[in-house]
């Protein structure tokens, strides 16, 4: 099946509290999605294991650096809905192990453990086993988390459009 006769896809993108990792994938994997015209065959969201932020917008620093680099991050933060989000999502990528181990835990009946992934499975240059927490770092954090998404981000489209 080619990507052009693809059913539509959808990706979330999993961190803690939904307002810096996770959205910088959501607002990279969208605008990946948009050079591409694949606006019709890709969904993309973003959640938090914790529903601490929910309703707020991604976090200023992460906002700034994202915009530097051509990425609007529009999303609200959420805490991730087992009961919803693992029957309408394809791909579940997490940040970091503790967001894995969260997910593959409320993944109850193992039903969904083909949809759950991490985004350093995706980030071979980077040579890295987590996407790093930037909420306590300073700008170099944040930017190197980009520098992170965007080689993941990148490779994920790559295999679902092989896979499709």
């Amino acid at each position: 099946m080619t990507i052009d006769t693809m059913e539509k896809k959808s990706i979330l993108f999993v961190c803690l509290g939904n307002i810096c990792r996770s959205p910088a994938a959501e607002g990279i994997m969208k605008k990946l999605i948009e050079v591409e015209k694949l606006d019709l065959e890709l969904e993309v969201d973003s959640a938090g294991t914790m529903g601490y932020h929910t309703g707020e917008g991604a976090d200023p620093r992460m906002k700034r650096h994202a915009k530097k680099r051509g990425y609007n991050l529009t999303s609200l933060a959420r805490k991730f809905d087992p009961e919803k989000d693992f029957d309408h999502f394809d791909y579940i990528v997490t940040m970091d192990n503790q967001n894995y181990s969260d997910i593959k835990g409320l993944d109850i009946k193992k039903k969904f453990n083909h949809k759950i992934f991490k985004m350093a499975d995706f980030c071979k240059n980077n040579n890295i086993t987590e996407v790093p927490d930037p909420y306590y770092e300073g700008d170099e954090g944040f930017s190197h988390v980009i520098d992170i998404l965007e080689e993941g981000c990148s490779n994920l489209l790559i295999k679902i459009k092989k896979i499709e």
